[in-house]
């Protein structure tokens, strides 16, 4: 089903590493934050055809607390559902927090909470009320859904990624890019944040999933979602099912990044997932 826009539709997610210190418990990168949002509504100025749904992790809000009760897995007991219920106010926070700031710098954003609407099965999604995305875009909204805990019919709960989100939502909308802005450059061959000989990996696509692997260990910091690994893994499955798709793992943390990638300007240094 396509999305009916004649505009170009984008994906951007603002990642956990980004935006917060994963390091540190529930502290928020107020100043990356600020930035990126100037980013975004200077994207928006200088392309009105430009519709964008966005999306952030949880970092260092809701993954201490997810790692604690143990949510991805499924929860045991009323202890554990009181630390699922923590789990979501603390991916809530953070969420208000971006909404703020983007609101205060002029970007029409609409906060939509993922875990209200979804079911999971075993970790992956079966449903989720996604057409507010759709109608807020028709009104010229910026949607905005984050990383979040969800009930789930077999474990009890779990946590979906923006990236399972977005995926869900890809299949719905087709988008015609998803822009993945973290803390690096995009996929290296080691721990880029550890080891000076990591190497950029430029480019990759479905056919090179096994050489990836290799490569790929978790994110820096504490990550229940996964980790570079699972938004790999999630982003060549997507572009080998909608192979008109075009992904870039991109830093944020480069002023100016962010705008230029929504403007269709490609990074010097990043990772594009594309079909071929």
């Amino acid at each position: 089903m396509k999305s009916g826009f004649a505009e170009e539709l984008v994906f951007l997610k603002l990642g956990g590493s980004l935006i917060t210190d994963k390091a540190r418990e529930a502290t928020a990168r107020l100043e990356v934050i600020e930035r990126l949002a100037g980013e975004i509504k200077g994207a928006l100025e200088a392309r009105p055809s430009l519709r964008l749904v966005l999306g952030h992790g949880s970092g260092s809000f809701g993954h201490f607390a997810g790692r604690r009760y143990g949510v991805r897995e499924g929860v045991k007991g009323p202890e554990g559902w009181k630390g699922f219920a923590e789990t979501a106010a603390a991916a809530a926070r953070l969420n208000r927090i971006v909404t703020d700031v983007l609101l205060a710098k002029g970007v029409p954003v609409l906060s939509l909470q993922p875990s209200a609407s979804l079911l999971c099965h075993d970790g992956s999604i079966v449903r989720w009320v996604w057409e507010p995305v759709k109608v807020a875009l028709e009104k010229g909204l910026v949607p905005l859904v984050y990383g979040d805990v969800a009930l789930d019919e077999v474990r009890g709960t779990t946590i979906v990624s923006t990236e399972e989100l977005f995926c869900y939502l890809a299949e719905r909308m087709r988008p015609r890019r998803i822009l993945l802005a973290g803390e690096v450059e995009g996929v290296f061959t080691s721990d880029p944040l550890k080891d000076p000989a990591a190497r950029l990996v430029p480019k990759t696509t479905p056919a090179e999933v096994g050489k990836i692997q290799e490569f790929l260990s978790g994110s820096y910091g504490i990550d229940v979602t996964g980790g570079m690994a699972q938004k790999v893994r999630l982003m060549l499955r997507l572009v080998q099912k909608l192979p008109d798709i075009t992904v870039l793992i991109i830093s944020g943390q480069k002023p100016g990044n962010v705008r230029d990638a929504l403007l269709s300007l490609q990074p010097l240094r990043c990772t594009v997932i594309s079909s071929i």
